[in-house]
């Protein structure tokens, strides 16, 4: 769960100052300052890992050192040497991000986002395969400790969608190498590659078949959006193909399997997942529409549609729908429903959304909106999935307080949760994870 290896580095002004390690092996430094009206000066922490890790039995460098021709000293010397250009533009980037998530979602929102920007990086290791490919790994930090893990980069995707979706192929391109090279032969993306730092082939205790073939679908589709063509799509056509027909035959009614929040356990007949299984469909319909496959963009669309209208009969009870396709007197949070808005597929009519978010308005806690009838416990990354689903802003702010409140008054003191009670002011479990990136889907929503 922690890094046992590699070296840690702190750096000081050389003139007036003295490193200390004490027996425990806790280091500092010290700099005497004399007798001053103003001072300046800065410290610099780094981390050198010399290998970060092991893909299929190779073992990789960092990306900063991915040809093994630059020292981490080299790097302190160039920070120092730019340190004024580089502050200079954080300032500017901060500005900018504070500006563009409350003209997005408020003032509060935007605080949110400022607190989730630099976690969800953080939890992600950048490599380059030997291929060449960009691999930008996920860790679950504070669960079970995964490597690349699907189910994690599809909430944590926003951020990169919305500022580098180069990152987000990053997260995908390990996936696509686990079953394009046979190492991986079931027809659904694989849930990791390892466990960090062995990314050798999945180690976790199941399989998310549904959960994870919607997930890589659903974002390819918002990669084409972004970038306004299909080519990553175009190169691993195959595999998505196989992945959308599993969606096409087992989607609609998932058997008894895992979901992304695998915390409340295995159930059959998912709304919710069922959902993910639609947009999966209808996401490879827009991918082959972009690729001028017009047949097959109009059978897939056709599918989904028709799915989705299944859905709505399925799901429906009264002024909701359901948890589960067969309990009535249930609901959940329909998260997955988000990406029918932001890519303007229009495969569930629109009812569908404004019914549920009059509903879940009736369902809030002093923190948050649960994540369904079960538990008082959510998902605040789902939380903001489903805000996004409101109509108007004003709307969205009524589930952002809450979320806003917990973090002012949480009495736990870890890095930021994604997993907390919404009746009581403490984390439920999970701390310092990439999931948090998905606060960003309101800032996307504006540039989609």
């Amino acid at each position: 769960m922690r890094i046992d290896w590699g070296y840690f580095y702190l750096v000081g002004e050389k003139e007036n100052t003295t490193a200390n390690i004490s027996e425990s092996g806790k280091m500092s430094l010290t700099r005497e300052l004399g007798s001053t009206a103003a001072a300046s000066g800065k410290v610099m922490i780094g981390y050198d890992d010399i290998y970060s890790i092991q893909y299929f039995g190779e073992n990789l460098r960092p990306y900063w050192n991915a040809a093994g021709n630059q020292t981490i000293v080299g790097q302190f010397q160039a920070a120092n040497k730019d340190y004024d250009k580089l502050i200079k533009s954080c300032f500017i980037f901060d500005k900018e991000l504070m500006c563009k998530a409350t003209e997005a979602g408020g003032k509060k929102y935007a605080e949110l986002c400022a607190l989730a920007y630099r976690q969800a990086i953080a939890a992600h290791k950048l490599a380059l395969a030997p291929n060449g490919d960009l691999l930008f790994f996920s860790k679950e930090n504070n669960s079970n400790g995964s490597i690349g893990t699907v189910d994690i980069t599809y909430p944590s995707a926003p951020l990169f969608l919305y500022y580098n979706p180069e990152l987000v192929k990053g997260l995908l391109n390990h996936i696509f190498y686990y079953s394009e090279s046979g190492k991986w032969t079931k027809p659904f993306p694989a849930h990791d590659v390892g466990t960090y730092p062995l990314a050798n082939g999945q180690t976790y205790g199941g399989d998310m078949p549904v959960e994870e073939a919607g997930n890589v679908l659903a974002l390819i589709a918002a990669i084409a959006m972004v970038e306004g063509n299909a080519k990553y799509a175009e190169k691993h056509w195959e595999a998505l193909t196989t992945w959308t027909d599993y969606l096409a035959e087992y989607g609609l009614d998932p058997e008894n399997q895992l979901c992304t929040d695998d915390f409340a356990g295995h159930f059959a007949h998912n709304t919710n997942l069922s959902i993910k299984a639609i947009i999966g469909v209808a996401s490879y319909g827009r991918l082959a529409e972009m690729l001028g496959k017009t047949d097959v963009a109009a059978q897939y669309t056709a599918k989904a549609k028709e799915m989705a209208a299944e859905w709505v009969k399925m799901a429906d009870d009264g002024d909701h729908y359901r948890l589960t396709f067969d309990k009535p007197n249930t609901w959940s949070q329909k998260y997955n429903l988000v990406w029918d808005k932001l890519l303007k597929m229009n495969i569930f009519p629109q009812e569908v959304a404004q019914k549920e978010i009059a509903y879940y308005l009736g369902k809030q806690n002093k923190y948050g909106l649960p994540l369904d009838n079960r538990k008082t416990y959510t998902k605040t990354d789902w939380v903001m999935w489903t805000a996004t689903l409101a109509a108007d802003k004003a709307t969205f702010e009524q589930f952002i307080d809450p979320l806003y409140l917990f973090q002012n008054e949480t009495i736990d003191r870890v890095p930021m949760s994604d997993w907390v009670f919404t009746d009581k002011p403490t984390h439920t479990g999970f701390k310092a994870r990439a999931v948090v990136g998905g606060y960003f889907i309101k800032m996307l929503e504006g540039k989609l």
